[in-house]
């Protein structure tokens, strides 16, 4: 490997630089975290808005939402919503993991990158796009009234979770696929020895293994479940369904008169147990190393033949992977293209344009598209130099506190979007020199970095970590300080996981709505605000041409940076 002939050193600052970046680090994290968590629990006991300066202390906003049947009745049907989704998004995604890494099935391939859709679109795309096709007035909804048979109602609890379930199955899906490609198959082999048929090898061995896997994914969803806000805002309104997520959008958003201390109360409630939540799953995460099977012989699994079943198990497969993914894409991009979609008329003879020109000749529209793209790009570019900062502070410095910073990294886990917008918002507000960019696409910027700080740092710190301390020794020993090693070592190694890590920010900053709902105004729009509000007022044409718009851009994303990395994601060979 050629060596560079520059030195690393450099003459000894007369102060101690890697210190003070450490430090500054340290507590920019902090803070970062801090400032829009500490208002909301300002508000919860403040009897007027913080905004006011005659607030007294209070604690009636507790007495008030805890006494409120509506909240109780609420968090029933999100306690239910969520225990459900986890359920079907574990058994959907690890029956397709398991048929696609350890059997014949065919076209395995085609299956993944199709199972993998959900995991790069927005909620709310996929929340309208359901609602397209299987709405009361959808597509596949008319023509299977028209041909006599039953139909359904999506407009349910039960149609809530079913389309959360589908939108989430990716994340168990290639946990699973994961597992299953890093098990040792030593031990299949060992019970099939002992006389076990492959069904009950699969059953007895292969899917106890998938145990971590499954824990973290089932952990995963839960949580995610309970911030969601798009699919139950989308598919619940109508039939005056409320979860967490939407009962807050409504106090804080659309009610008659702002309740802001209720607004705090439930969003302490929903951070206290999204925290417990995400504590439990580091506990029990840190109790599977008991089924680590990866040792240093290689070995391949055996797949399991399916024989007659090949086929009829291909065809349930290909059909329930059509339905639940394909169709409601499709039907997006044909509500884009067309004045209305019915399964009457052939939409070849209706095409049109006008969705799309409503977009782009509509000044707020077109700002939107033009601000997602700019904090997506901008927005992720300092989003990915900050955590990869913190992540080299937290794994590769001497500070004494670098393990209080993983945990700070780690910590807005616990806060949903829409609470991550509250609290912006309301410290904006109050800190003196703030208020002035609270709407602007610096403070949605901002936010976003704040919400999406641990996706980054977790996707940068395993590469940290797969470096040898033994570099950082040499350079040391050639004279290097600190930020020389980050810089001549480090840097240059990082570089491919520094990329990856971009794009998987950009597309997040991209897809991301709900931190913007309570900080956006005329002007700092964003796409999924923009949707949000065409859907408040019944325009599904304008809607489905954004959604397209952003659906492109994202796989135009993807494309470039599987051309840049030169790395296909999620093959089965």
């Amino acid at each position: 490997m050629a060596t560079s002939s520059r030195p690393l050193t450099s003459s000894a600052p007369s102060i101690p630089i890697d210190k003070i970046v450490q430090w500054g680090i340290f507590i920019l994290t902090i803070l970062l975290v801090i400032f829009p968590s500490w208002p909301i629990f300002y508000q919860s006991v403040m009897d007027a808005p913080l905004y006011e300066q005659t607030r007294q202390f209070t604690l009636d906003n507790f007495s008030r939402v805890l006494s409120d049947s509506e909240f109780w009745g609420v968090l029933g049907t999100t306690v239910v919503y969520a225990l459900f989704t986890t359920i079907i998004s574990l058994a959907t995604g690890a029956a397709l993991a398991l048929l696609i890494i350890r059997t014949d099935m065919p076209a395995r391939g085609y299956f993944s990158l199709l199972i993998n859709i959900p995991f790069y679109v927005s909620p709310l795309i996929l929340a309208f796009g359901w609602s397209v096709i299987f709405g009361p007035q959808g597509f596949f909804t008319i023509l299977i009234r028209n041909i006599g048979l039953p139909t359904w109602d999506l407009y349910t609890l039960g149609g809530l979770i079913a389309v959360t379930a589908m939108y989430y199955m990716p994340y168990t899906y290639l946990y699973c696929t994961a597992s299953l490609s890093l098990s040792d198959s030593q031990l299949e082999d060992a019970a099939r020895i002992a006389g076990a048929n492959p069904l009950s090898v699969l059953f007895n061995v292969t899917v106890p293994l998938m145990r971590p896997a499954i824990t973290y994914s089932a952990l995963l969803t839960l949580v995610s479940s309970i911030e969601i806000l798009s699919i139950p805002l989308v598919l619940g309104t109508p039939a005056n369904l409320n979860v967490l997520a939407t009962y807050l959008y409504k106090i804080g958003i659309v009610g008659v008169k702002t309740d802001y201390g209720s607004i705090a109360v439930v969003s302490i409630f929903i951070v206290l147990l999204v925290t417990a939540l995400v504590a439990l799953q580091n506990i029990l995460m840190s109790q599977e190393k008991r089924f680590v099977t990866v040792s240093g012989k290689a070995t391949r699994p055996r797949q399991l033949l399916l024989g007659v079943w090949k086929w009829p198990i291909f065809t349930v497969a290909a059909t329930a992977v059509f339905i639940i993914i394909v169709l409601p894409l499709f039907g997006i991009l044909l509500q884009a293209i067309t004045p209305f979609v019915s399964p009457f008329i052939n939409p070849l003879t209706i095409l049109t344009t006008e969705n799309f020109d409503i977009i782009f000749r509509t000044e707020p529209y077109r700002l939107s598209v033009i601000n997602s793209v700019m904090i997506a790009v901008v927005g992720g570019a300092v989003g990915v130099v900050f955590m990869a900062v913190v992540a080299v502070v937290a794994y590769r410095s001497s500070l004494p506190t670098r393990g209080a910073l993983r945990y700070v990294a780690l910590y807005p886990r616990a806060f949903p979007g829409l609470i991550v917008g509250i609290g912006f918002l309301w410290a904006f507000l109050l800190v003196p020199g703030f208020g002035s960019i609270r709407n602007t696409l610096f403070a949605l910027t901002l936010a976003f970095i704040m919400r999406h700080l641990p996706l980054g740092f977790s996707s940068i710190s395993p590469s940290v970590l797969r470096i040898s301390e033994e570099l950082d020794r040499a350079a040391r020993v050639a004279g290097a300080n600190w930020l020389g090693v980050i810089r001549h070592i480090l840097i240059p190694i990082l570089r491919p996981a520094l990329l990856s890590a971009y794009i998987i920010l950009a597309i997040t900053f991209l897809k991301e709505y709900s931190v913007a709902l309570f900080l956006f105004a005329p002007g700092s729009q964003v796409i999924g605000t923009t949707m949000i509000e065409l859907w408040r007022q019944g325009s599904s044409g304008p809607i489905a041409a954004l959604a397209t718009i952003q659906m492109v851009i994202i796989f135009a994303l993807i494309a470039i940076s599987r051309w840049v990395l030169g790395v296909k994601l999620n093959e089965v060979e």
